[in-house]
Formats: C-alpha cells, structure tokens, sequence
C-alpha cells in the first residue's frame, strides 16, 4: 500500500464523513460492513491500528478473489465514521450506519467502552458484530446474541504476570503468598475488569496488595502511585491505562528510578514504548493477545509472521496486536459468510456462532455468550529493546529477566 493511500484514508476519517474503503472494482458486487472507530480522540492511536487492521483483511481477501456467498462472489469493503472515541457519539454512528446506510454486518470500534456502547444498537436491530478490541467481561453477561469477540476477554490480560510473580517467587524458596503487588488502574470499564482478574488471582495465590490507585483521567501523571512504589517495595507493579497510560508508566518510571523487580502493564506495543522511549522500555512486561513468532497460520495470511510482514510493508510499522486481532475479525466475517451462504444478517449470526476455525492470530470458536474460549493471552518482556515472549512457556522465545535490574545497575 502506498503512503498516499494510507494519508487519504486518514484524511477522509479524520473528516468524519463515511468511507468505502478497499472498494470494491468496477462492476464488482460489495458486501458493506460497517464501522464506527476512533480517529479522534484519547483512543485514535488505536483507532488508526484498528483501522489499518480491517483495511489489510479486506484487501487481501479482495485481491484473492473475494468472498464466495452460495453461487455468487462479492469484495468487501467497509463504511467508517469516527465516534471521536465518545461512547454516546459511537451508539448515535451505529444506529446512522444500519438505519440510514443500510448497514447489516457491523465490525466493532476500539475499547470496551466504546463496544459496550454500540451492542445495544446492534443487538437492537438484530445485526451481527463481529469485535476485536472489547475484552470487558460485563460484554458477555448481556445475553447478547449478534455479539462476538475474537480476542482473549479482559480478566485474563495480567494474569500471566501473577502466575510468573509466583513462579519466581518459588524458585527463591519462597511461598507465592510472600510476593506483594502495587497496582494502578485507568477508571473505564476494560481496565477495571483487568484489576478484577488481578485481584482474583492475587488472592487465589494469597498475595497482599499493598498499592490499589486509580490513574488520573487524563492518564498523563502517576507520580503519586511511583511515590508509594517506592517506599512500600512492592515485588510486582501492574498498569493498564491503554496505551497513553502505558506511555506514562514507562516515562515516569524512568524519571523517578523506581525499582520494582517485576513490572507488567497493558498495551505496551501500542504505546511504542520501545520506539518512544528506548532501553527504559527495557525488562517491562506486556500482556498481549498475539505475537508474530507464534505457530498459528490460516489460508489468507499464512504464518503470524507473514501477517507481520505484509503489515509492516502496508503501514511501515510493526503491527500490535489489535492490529492483529482486527484482521481477525474480517476472516472470521469472511469464513461465516462462505459457510452461511447468504448475506441475511439472520444466517450470518448463525455461521457466526457455529465458528471453529484457526486464523494466523489465533484459533477461534465462540461459546454461547459471544466470547472466543479457544484461545489465551500471552507475554512479551522488552529484552534488549525488543519484544520477547516469555509466556506461556509453550510459546516462549526466552525466559523472563527476573528481578528486574535496579537504575544504578542500569545506569553503569
């Protein structure tokens, strides 16, 4: 993809107007999804990897041939408007997408809040969507049936980090009881259901919390929770804020030489910890969905990896995994509308429900709820300025740096 294509895209959503992109070609016949993503907004970092996750999907699949529905073949191509990452302005795009644009297969926006907002709307009008960035647990206790989510649900982000706290913690001769954990959490509905899962596991294992804030609103100043850090020495510091939170922590970590022997947060590699802010980045802990060096591959992309490449020719960059997990999302559109044999919305839910496939993120198949129980979350450590999975042991490239070195071990 060329760069002027990229900043023409960017242009028209900035505009907030709605954009077929990857149009079809001429005389083609299109099946439209639909889109409400932030391209304003506290959430437009993400928002553009969204976007640029659903463009490739789409353009791959289109130039393969399209998508075969009963004895026809359609391309794709996708409406978008910006929500402004505003959940009201998301619910008011949703209902403009499928009552006045006739939209009937919807792709979800970035963040829980924002698909919490929308699911209504779409489980109002009995439209399927399909959504790859809203992990919040409360989703999936709706009874919504037009819902589905191809990542890993939000509980299960940090829980990788506990369960390494304790294994560390075991090969020192002490009991996973003994670790004491700091954590710091953005007040919007993904976050806290993270804090959720990390609480139940601290307490599964017996660990003590001994720091429990909330990250301001603007996520741009944790210095009062690096303070307490640093006098009550917690063995684990764990964040989620997204990715201008991840930035924050990184930052100020550096700037306070806070030393924690483990620290973990969310949205590391959307943040671009690594690029922003260099060797500080170092020995931080990731949770992420997906990786490039993992063994899963499907007939579209091929390899993780290969989905890796294509992506950094498109984008120039390295792609984060809700890059990823929104690629997912149209592939698992195109295998239900292939085995529905129809565009009814109806049928569509239905395929949709019945899904058991592998794609290069991962495998997916939904319970009853809408959730993806067929795959788990992993963990990066940023060695040496470079993301390394570290867990699950199944998958790991390298063995986590534990303890973390301390600033003056760094800094000779």
């Amino acid at each position: 993809m060329s760069g002027k294509f990229a900043r023409t895209t960017g242009a028209v959503l900035a505009a907030g107007l709605a954009a077929a992109i990857f149009a079809g070609s001429a005389g083609a016949e299109e099946i439209k999804l639909g889109a409400a993503v932030s391209t304003t907004g506290k959430y437009s970092t993400n928002g553009a990897h969204t976007t640029n996750g659903y463009n490739l999907a789409v353009r791959r699949i289109n130039e393969m041939g399209g998508v075969k529905v009963g004895d026809k073949t359609y391309e794709l191509s996708i409406v978008y408007y910006d929500d402004e990452s505003t959940p009201a302005r998301g619910a008011q795009l949703a209902e403009r997408l499928i009552s006045q644009d006739g939209i009937k297969l919807m792709l979800g926006p970035y963040s829980s809040g924002l698909t919490k907002a929308i699911a209504p709307v779409t489980e109002k009008y009995g439209v399927p969507m399909v959504e790859a960035n809203g992990a919040s647990r409360s989703l999936f206790t709706q009874g919504y049936k037009y819902l589905f989510a191809v990542l890993s649900t939000s509980e299960q982000y940090l829980s990788a980090s506990i369960a390494l706290a304790a294994e560390m913690a075991e090969t020192q001769g002490k009991e996973p009881s003994s670790v004491k954990i700091a954590m710091a959490f953005e007040n919007d509905s993904f976050s806290q259901d993270v804090r959720a899962g990390v609480v139940a596991d601290a307490e599964a294992l017996g660990m003590k919390i001994v720091v429990d804030d909330q990250l301001p609103p603007e996520l741009n100043d944790m210095s009062a929770t690096l303070t307490k850090v640093k006098a009550l020495k917690p063995d684990v510091l764990v964040v989620s804020g997204h990715a201008k939170g991840a930035a924050t922590a990184v930052r100020q970590i550096a700037e306070m030489k806070v030393n924690v022997p483990m620290i973990a947060m969310t949205h590391c590699d959307s943040a671009q910890i690594i690029e922003k802010f260099g060797k500080d980045a170092n020995y931080t802990l990731c949770a992420t969905q997906w990786a490039p060096t993992m063994t899963y591959k499907d007939d579209v992309f091929g390899s993780a990896g290969d989905f890796a490449k294509a992506f950094k020719e498109a984008y120039d960059y390295e792609p984060p995994y809700q890059a990823a997990e929104s690629a997912a999302a149209v592939l698992v559109y195109a295998d239900a509308l292939r085995r529905a044999g129809s565009t009814d919305p109806d049928a569509v839910r239905d395929a949709l429900a019945a899904t058991d496939m592998q794609t290069f993120y991962g495998f997916v198949k939904f319970d009853e709820t809408g959730k993806n129980t067929a795959k788990p979350m992993a963990l990066y450590q940023v060695q040496n300025e470079e993301y390394v999975v570290v867990a699950p042991t199944k998958w790991a490239a390298a063995p986590a740096i534990w303890p973390v070195p301390t600033w003056a071990e760094r800094d000779k």
